[in-house]
């Protein structure tokens, strides 16, 4: 297997609804397991340990929720970037993950030609969305 770089999220308790969220959005296949089917039962066992998303687009988003005892910090140093050419299909991925989000920037033709967006979910991740203008001549 070739390696791969793709986003990986760490969320306060609430990693499931955000997977299950993203998944509705994005499509895919979804599996999930949590602290207790890794030996770590107790009042997190429920939580999320590892959560990976993989979309019939080739799409990969991973997540967790924090682990018991670790500290989780949110922060605007990060964003998840959907980018390409399909406009049709970007633009369904913005309607469905901009539901609950404040949109920061509208997906709107900006000066370099391409569409984009900006917007921070309703779990507090931020978005960005290219869609590719026109190449120029």
């Amino acid at each position: 297997m070739a390696s791969r770089l793709n986003p990986y999220i760490m969320f306060g308790g609430n990693a499931r609804e955000a997977m299950e969220f993203y998944q509705a959005a994005l499509g895919g296949d979804l599996s999930m397991n949590t602290f207790a089917e890794f030996g770590s039962p107790g009042p997190d066992g429920d939580k999320i340990m590892h959560a990976n998303l993989e979309t019939p687009d080739g799409l990969t988003l991973m997540a967790s929720d924090t682990p018991p005892g670790m500290e989780r910090s949110g922060g605007t140093s990060i964003a998840v970037s959907l980018s390409g050419d399909d406009a049709e299909k970007l633009r369904d991925y913005w309607n469905k993950l901009t539901d609950g989000a404040k949109v920061t920037m509208p997906l709107e033709r900006q000066v370099w030609g391409d569409e984009y967006g900006q917007f921070t979910d309703r779990f507090e991740i931020q978005w960005m969305v290219n869609i590719m203008g026109p190449a120029p001549e």
